[in-house]
């Protein structure tokens, strides 16, 4: 059970750092905070953000890739790190799929008016690994119990996400 926890989080760990890459990057300051679809999403979904998505995921792969190559974490492995050019193929899925899963999530939020920063459990929680999951199982082999284990410890790490970007100054709210 311990080694398919760490697989399943290792295996979606570009698009943890995906779905977080847009807070940073607005922080830092990031030229492209202009809203991507203003009136269907909110003002908080920007080209930046899905920009600053996919580097996040892409520079997951990277590290996982050199671990790969130094013999690291095989047996915890779903990807093929093998060529190592499809990781940025990889970067898309998760980190385009995360932001999407995200922005369909803000869509329907703001169609039921809920507003921005408000909270909407458990789809706050699970919008973009639901996003990511859809963009890579036409591509990727994993199994159900990938996904049923992500389902499950995703919301409890993404509280705890919260707390600690609230703790630190980055976030405005705990939740």
């Amino acid at each position: 059970m311990l080694e398919l926890i760490i697989t399943s989080l290792y295996f979606i760990l570009p698009a943890y750092l995906a779905n977080m890459m847009p807070v940073f990057a607005a922080k830092m300051g990031m030229p492209g905070g202009v809203p991507i679809a203003e009136r269907w999403l909110g003002a908080h979904k920007t080209w930046r953000g899905m920009f600053s998505g996919y580097v996040g995921a892409l520079i997951v792969l990277l590290v996982q890739c050199w671990v790969f190559g130094e013999g690291w974490m095989g047996e915890y492995v779903i990807l093929d790190y093998s060529f190592g050019v499809v990781v940025f193929g990889y970067a898309a899925l998760f980190g385009f799929g995360a932001l999407i899963g995200d922005s369909v999530k803000s869509f329907f939020k703001r169609r039921v008016g809920v507003k921005p920063g408000g909270v909407w459990f458990p789809f706050d929680q699970i919008d973009f690994i639901l996003g990511a999951f859809l963009f890579l199982w036409p591509f990727v082999s994993f199994g159900w119990e990938v996904f049923v284990v992500v389902l499950i410890a995703t919301p409890l790490l993404h509280f705890l996400a919260n707390v600690i970007g609230y703790w630190v100054g980055l976030k405005k709210v705990w939740w």
